[in-house]
This record gives C-alpha cells, structure tokens and sequence, in this order.
C-alpha cells in the first residue's frame, strides 16, 4: 500500500457517503425545484428569432432613440442575457406602428429588420382573460378595441362578453394592454 493508501480510502469512503446522502436531495430538488424559465421578450417590430437576437444585436440604442412613441427601451437585467438589448413593456407604453417603422429601418446590426407594411407585423398576439375582463361582467368597455391601430381585422367586440382577438390580424402592438383599465390587464400580449 502507497503512503496515500489509508488517506485515499478515507477520501474514497466520505465521498460515497456524501453521494449517498446527498444525491436523493439532488434529485429530489431537481423534480421539485422550479427554476425560473427564461423570459421571453416583447421586441420592436422587425425583430428576428430570440434565439438569434440576442447574438445580432448590437445594444447600441438606435432603435431606442428614434422611436417615436418612446415604447421601445432597453432591457436593465444584468443578469439576464439579453440585458441592454430592445424591448417594449405595454404596461408602460406600447408600439403605435408607426407610419415608417423607423425603429427597424434604422437598426444598423439586422437584430431588427425593415419592415414594408404595418399590417404585417409580428410582434406577438393578445390573450384575453375573460374572467377579468370588465365586458364579461357586462361592462360595456371598448378600451382595447378603441385603442388598436389595426381595428377589426385584430380585435372585435361582439355584442356581450370579451372581445375576441384575430391572430391573423394582431401585430402585437400592445396598445390593448396599455389601455386595459383593469387591474391585472384583462388582455396581455403574449410575445411571438
């Protein structure tokens, strides 16, 4: 036996006892443990895939500075790894699909690429939650469906209960949930 020998097997022995103890926690915690999932962003209009974007783009603020509704800022979550890349939270302010989508035509990395028609954006689609929503009480609130740039091929108001979203129509703007009175938003926009 090597002058290690009797150390070795001391070593040997605790680190088995260690695997033995703590490995049904681990696992235990891995089944039962739930870790936060990444966050999926509400980006600009123009915006490629998320799991491009982060890569492309260049954090330099371009889009940030020229929008004209002043909806678009950047992500402050150092430890997020899209930490200083675009963003729009419709609880603080939400695209209005500018005329010319000045935010993607002047994106200088292609993390947001010109778009030719409004219509055709993409950002993501309304979720309505029937059970918070003030017209499924009887309400006759028009909130959302007033403030959508898009109008009928988005959003409609039947004559009772919530509005029905088109997700064919909805560029996911999120001028709907900005302008939802209640309190959580009775319509959210669900990023693409």
């Amino acid at each position: 036996m090597t002058a290690d020998g009797p150390h070795s097997s001391r070593r040997r022995f605790f680190r088995e006892g260690l695997v033995r103890m703590v490995g049904p926690l681990a696992d235990y915690l891995g089944d039962h443990l739930h870790l936060p999932t990444p966050r999926i962003h509400l980006r600009p209009p123009g915006a490629i895939p998320e799991d491009a974007f982060n890569d492309t783009c260049y954090r330099c603020g371009t889009c940030v500075g020229v929008c004209p509704a002043k909806a678009i800022v950047a992500l402050h979550d150092p430890s997020d790894a899209a930490h200083g890349t675009p963003i729009i939270d419709p609880d603080l302010a939400a695209c209005t699909l500018c005329e010319t989508l000045i935010c993607a035509a002047n994106c200088p990395s292609g993390a947001l690429l010109p778009v030719l028609d409004r219509y055709s954006v993409r950002m993501g689609t309304a979720i309505v939650y029937p059970a918070v929503c003030l017209r499924a009480r009887g309400e006759n609130c028009t909130h959302c469906t007033d403030a959508c740039p898009i109008g009928v091929t988005a959003i409609q108001t039947p004559d009772s209960g919530p509005p029905r979203i088109l997700a064919n129509g909805c560029t996911g703007c999120g001028q709907c949930q900005l302008h939802c009175p209640t309190t959580p938003k009775a319509i959210t926009i669900k990023p693409r």
